[in-house]
């Protein structure tokens, strides 16, 4: 006996005598678990074996029958084949011919040669024996006979149909050697199809026509179940067909074959469509469910089905007794319908089609068949005739919002790229896929192609006709998935189109990426009266019936005709919550818990009224608190207007109002400013991209067309941000961080801010983004400080040394190579005329001096880098000859950093550059309209050459809005311009035309432009090859954009870059990017053209004896207040070098304003009578300093003044 207890040591024991090795209990007990469960596997094991032993000995023992009754089968077909009545064929042709077919070819996946043969036999008797007319003979009279005879012949009919659906799986036209199989397949199809056409009977009479009507249909109906496989297999036939577009290897089975077993495919497949007439309105009596299902998972699946099957055969698959149940199908069990269809093997088909899902091929099919064929594209109404528009709108819906989904999960993007790493979607396609890209690019053009009857305009043109109605009522009313009711989708609404297009702009771009929606935005745009409408439902849904604009119209029709005003007034300052707010995530970012919030600019406010008014309640809370619906309607509407406003010109704008009024302009800015701010202000989900995007570019190109030509008072712009907006200090520095991408969980805390300020600046009023911008700078010094590039006071500085006749020269040759060092204080040495070095020390005047002095004479038109503009306010632009100039490009990247050294240091430069010049450094379009502000005698020529009798789409066609984006992405190419001439051809029939009437080859013009520099003419084309090509009425339209887009873009463009690239390596784009292009020559040249006195005079600096109180001191800001607004700008051009204020006031004019007392002789009495001082005025304008002699008398002081501010000379009059 073995005996244990807890503590006691283990006792070692034997069972097996003592020569055994002593074991523990827990070991033995271990052991035998073991062995017991070695044994249990070897039981299992045994009887595995013994099972397979007895399934393949059962396995062989069939197929050694089948075999034999193969042989018997063969001799008996062979010898008795003329003498079979129907009865012989059930018994003795039709049971062993199902048993030896379903073991050697069903069960085996394969047709083998031998079983080819049978099959064709025994089709071949069959065909003959329904196509007898002697009842005997005829098998059909089986199926109406006795009750056994008719249970046997139903088995065997359904086991035949089955046989043909596996057939038609196994035929490959395509393949070499087929021709076997491909007469196989079809003598079984036709079978089949006589099979089930009552018609084809030659035995039904008056008794037995019930009979045979109640087997066809039970047949039929066989056939659209899942039993019979038959879909299953016709999808593998019909992808195995080549598409039109595809470079398959040619088949070299003849045509006809092909299209005959097609054509029996095909008229099997919508047989079960056909069992009873559908009634839209009773449901019930509709028996096809099965069908339907089959139908939608199997074929409209098919990659590019309407282009492998026969055009003839279209008709049939479009007819709406087969589209419209599976439509009706996919609305009443669309879960059920899209889950499956994600669970089809798309793997078992060619691995290029993975790169699209199958419920992306369904939705691509659906348009195909509901929408017209290839051949219908250039025609109206193709729709369809007959068919459900809600429904199919509603189903069209339905699978791109899940194709859309499937997009997110998978990782792709708006722009058609995708992550492939991490991709935790269920639809990954294989590696093969990914490494070829080529591929998969062709693949998605290929797809999205099919989608090309929704971007006819007949197409939207037939659904607003069927929609009942234009009004957007509440959101319980108007859900864009109907309930499961066939009354309720025959109701079609602008809301249900809208989605519709709504989700076609977001596949576009995800499957188009080179030209992404434009198709279909250039259809939505030009539709007469779709954008108004959209419009309508927005207004009247957001806006609640206000009229709050109406008493604006006037304001903004004033300004259309009047000058354009800065906005010279701020909002108020944050509240004490939101400073708060924008504190602690300061505080999170840098760990500061002091930050300065001081707002300087406090004393100017807007009024609160004003502005409240512009703030649109309903948006409030950005998109997070609209509805779907809402969203939707406001996609479509940002994104097809967006794409108006690049090609509306301004007399369609301001003049004839359309598509919208001004009023209507200014409720659209508001609606888009406010969506925008709050959108960026919170947090928006992954959801909402597609409206965010769509909704910013829509207000960039409203706001700077306002910039241009102001329509919207100041106050709208600003009022979104009034209550909320952050502080200076904090919105610059959280800029930073993100900009910086320090961390990633730090930057996804503040993205939103930093959105704002890099996506909508303009609702910061200027003067506090010019103090954001200041804060940068002064934050990029802090940085270089503690990155050891700035380590004192005059450490690390720049010596250079200046020759008074070779200012440009000399500091091109010390300074161009410098780059971002340039940053860097700089110390200059001057030396005269005479080769002698000027005395003095640099403590910034002389710095600031060459700065100036070296852009007054770069920019000189004389120079020949740049030129003035025709325009009366002579504004600076590039000048073409300058390229031919030695080092003529690299001379403008090094004026770039002069004038970026300029705005890093704060020092005025007294030059304002042209419009369309600063679009290009901002990375911002120029359009048509704008070339009247750089060459307005060429605009007006080039107006004159439009003519109304000509029809045209685009102000600025597709490949130009392509080419002004790859332009403001400094990624011109030159073939960008024949893509344009070519496509603009195209597109040429839906916009307006102007002006010129007659013939245009009358004025003798062809494609080119010629340019002078330096006594030499050079011809260049607009588009290759055409100095040999005139313009006529029919391309002057592409003429007009050619010239326009040469004089705005090409020509500019080198210019531009260079300058871009000098102005970057100091300015950082992102800051740049806070003002637009007026304010950006506010920002180099200073504030309005005039003086406030009373800030100068509290900002000025007095030496040498002066004081506040001196007499002369006195009278010379009395003069101040007497002069012109020109003279005082005169007198501190004088001064200070530049004739504007700084934006901020005289309080960061470095060096500081001042007044230097110069000692004199004249008497005292001068004050009453007699001479007073005769010498002149001077100024130092490197230290911004006035040497006043000391006047007696203040109109001594006021002529001697005037003389010396008109006389254009400064230190050297004294």
């Amino acid at each position: 006996m073995l005996k244990s207890s807890i503590g006691l040591p283990q006792i070692q024991v034997s069972l097996r005598g003592a020569s055994a090795r002593e074991i523990s209990r827990d070991a033995l007990l271990e052991k035998v678990s073991q062995e017991r469960e070695h044994r249990n596997y070897a039981r299992k094991a045994a009887s595995a074996s013994i099972f397979i032993q007895k399934v393949w000995r059962s396995y062989g023992e069939t197929r050694k029958v089948a075999m034999k009754f193969q042989e018997e089968w063969e001799s008996l077909v062979k010898y008795q084949a003329g003498i079979l009545t129907g009865e012989l064929i059930s018994s003795s042709v039709l049971r062993p011919f199902i048993f030896f077919i379903t073991r050697l070819s069903i069960r085996q996946r394969k047709i083998l040669a031998r079983e080819l043969k049978c099959m064709q036999t025994c089709f071949g008797i069959l065909l003959e024996s329904i196509n007898s007319t002697g009842s005997r003979k005829n098998i059909c009279f089986l199926i109406v006979g006795t009750t056994e005879q008719r249970r046997t012949s139903m088995y065997q009919m359904r086991k035949l149909i089955s046989l043909c659906s596996f057939i038609l799986s196994e035929c490959d036209t395509s393949r070499a050697g087929s021709q076997d199989i491909v007469v196989l397949t079809s003598l079984a199809l036709r079978f089949v199809v006589v099979l089930t056409d009552l018609k084809s009977w030659k035995i039904v009479n008056d008794e037995n026509i019930g009979d045979a009507d109640a087997a066809v249909k039970n047949f039929v109906s066989f056939m659209g179940s899942c039993r019979s496989g038959l879909y299953a297999s016709l999808r593998r036939y019909i992808s195995r067909l080549d598409a039109s577009f595809s470079a398959k290897v040619k088949s070299i089975v003849h045509t006809d074959d092909k299209f005959l077993i097609s054509a029996s495919a095909i008229t099997i497949a919508i047989r079960p469509f056909s069992l009873t007439t559908f009634n839209a309105a009773d449901c019930i009596k509709f028996d096809v469910h099965s069908a339907a299902e089959q139908y939608c998972l199997y074929l409209l699946t098919i990659p590019w089905l309407t282009q492998r099957v026969p055009a003839v055969l279209l008709p049939a698959l479009k007819h709406k007794s087969t589209l419209l149940p599976c439509l009706q199908l996919l609305l009443t069990s669309k879960d059920k319908i899209v889950r499956m269809m994600s669970d089809i093997d798309q793997f078992s088909m060619d691995c290029s089609l993975n790169a699209v899902p199958p419920i992306g091929w369904a939705l691509a099919n659906i348009i195909g068949l509901a929408a017209g064929s290839e051949n219908d594209f250039m025609h109206s109404g193709a729709l369809n005739q007959g068919l459900e528009y809600a429904s199919y709108v509603h189903v069209v819906t339905i699978l791109a919002d899940n194709l859309l989904s499937w997009l997110h999960d998978a990782g792709w993007n708006d722009k058609g790229n995708q992550n492939l790493e991490g991709n935790d979607g269920a639809y990954e396609p294989p590696v093969s896929m990914q490494e070829n890209k080529t591929i998969f690019g062709s693949l998605k053009t290929s797809f999205i192609d099919l989608f090309r009857p929704v971007c006819q305009q007949w197409h939207l043109k037939k659904l607003l006709e069927k929609s009942k109605t234009y009004a957007y009522t509440d959101e319980s009313k108007t859900k864009i998935l109907p309930p499961n009711n066939l009354e309720s989708l025959e109701n079609l609404r602008l809301l249900d189109i809208a989605y519709f297009y709504s989700y076609m702009l977001r596949i576009f771009a995800a499957f188009n990426p080179m030209i992404g929606p434009l198709p279909i935005l250039n259809m939505l745009s030009f539709t007469p009266g779709f954008l108004g409408n959209l419009w309508g439902v927005l207004e009247s849904s957001i806006f609640l019936g206000n009229s709050h604009t109406i008493g604006d119209a006037n304001y903004a029709r004033s300004k259309v005709s009047g000058k354009k005003k800065g906005v010279d007034k701020k909002l108020k300052q944050a509240s004490n919550d939101g400073v708060s707010k924008w504190a602690n995530v300061l505080q999170k970012l840098t760990g500061k818990s002091q930050v300065d919030f001081s707002d300087p600019a406090d004393d100017h406010q807007v009024d609160e009224d004003a502005s409240d008014v512009w703030d649109v309640e309903p948006l409030r809370h950005g998109p997070r608190g609209i509805s779907k619906d809402m969203s939707c309607l406001l996609h479509l509407f940002c994104a097809t207007y967006s794409h108006l406003l690049l090609v509306l010109d301004d007399i369609e704008f301001y003049e004839k109002q359309v598509p919208f009024t001004l009023e209507q302009q200014q409720r659209i800015a508001s609606m888009l400013n406010t969506l925008v701010y709050n959108g960026l202000s919170c947090s928006v989900g992954q959801q909402n991209a597609s409206l965010m995007d769509s909704a910013i570019r829509c207000l960039h190109l409203i706001y700077e067309r306002d910039c241009r030509h102001q329509f919207c008072p100041p106050a709208l712009w600003l009022s979104p941000a009034r209550r909320s907006r952050p502080p200076i200090a904090v919105a610059a520095r959280t800029h930073d961080v993100v900009s910086a991408n320090i961390r990633s969980e730090d930057a996804v805390v503040v993205h939103s801010t930093g959105s704002v300020i890099t996506s909508m600046p303009h609702v910061f009023p200027f003067q506090e983004r010019v103090q954001m911008f200041r804060e940068f700078i002064s934050m990029d010094k802090v940085s270089r400080r503690m990155a050891g590039e700035v380590a004192g006071p005059g450490s690390r500085s720049i010596e250079i040394v200046i020759r008074r006749g070779h200012v440009i020269e000399d500091g091109f040759r010390q300074l161009n190579s410098l780059g971002s060092r340039l940053k860097s204080s700089i110390h200059v040495s001057f030396v005269s005329e005479c080769g002698l070095p000027e005395a003095g020390l640099d403590y910034g005047g002389l710095s600031k001096e060459f700065l100036t002095d070296i852009s007054k004479a770069a920019f000189a038109p004389e120079y020949g880098l740049f030129s003035q503009t025709s325009t009366s306010d002579r504004l600076l632009i590039p000048n073409a000859a300058a390229r031919f100039l030695e080092n003529g490009i690299q001379m403008i990247e090094f004026l770039g950093r002069v004038v970026g050294k300029a705005l890093y240091e704060g020092i005025l430069l007294d030059y304002s550059f042209s419009h369309v010049f600063v679009q290009k450094l901002l990375g911002r379009y120029s359009f048509l309209d704008e070339l009247s502000t750089l060459d307005p005698e060429l605009y007006r020529n080039l107006m004159y050459v439009k003519t109304n009798s000509f029809i045209v789409l685009l102000r600025m066609p597709l490949d130009v809005y392509v080419a002004f984006r790859r332009v403001n992405r400094n990624e011109f190419s030159g073939s960008a311009l024949h893509i344009e001439l070519i496509v603009g051809q195209e597109l040429a029939r839906y916009c307006y035309g102007k002006h010129y009437e007659g013939n245009v080859e009358d004025l003798c013009l062809d494609f080119t432009v010629t340019e002078e520099s330096f006594g030499k003419r050079h011809v260049i084309e607009l588009k290759p090859g055409g100095k040999d090509v005139c313009v006529t009425n029919a391309n002057k339209m592409q003429y007009v954009h050619a010239m326009a887009f040469y004089k705005l873009n090409r020509q500019m463009l080198p210019f531009s870059n260079a300058f871009y690239r000098g102005l970057t390596d100091l300015i950082s784009p992102s800051w740049l990017k806070l003002f637009n292009a007026s304010e950006f020559n506010q920002l180099l040249s200073g504030g309005d053209h005039d003086i406030d006195v009373d800030d100068l005079k509290n900002n000025t600096r007095y030496t040498g004896g002066y004081s506040e109180g001196s007499r002369t001191v006195k009278h010379f800001w009395e003069v101040m207040n007497d002069f012109e607004p020109k003279e005082r700008c005169m007198l501190l051009k004088f001064v200070t070098s530049c004739s504007r204020a700084p934006l901020l006031g005289f309080k960061y004019l470095q060096p500081a304003f001042t007044i230097h007392k110069v000692a004199s002789d004249a008497p005292l009495w001068a004050a009453i009578g007699g001479s007073d001082v005769e010498r002149l005025p001077s100024a130092s304008t490197c230290y911004n300093t006035l040497k006043l002699p000391t006047y007696k008398r203040s109109s001594t002081l006021k002529a001697k003044l005037r003389y010396a501010i008109n006389s254009n000379a400064g230190f050297e009059l004294s």
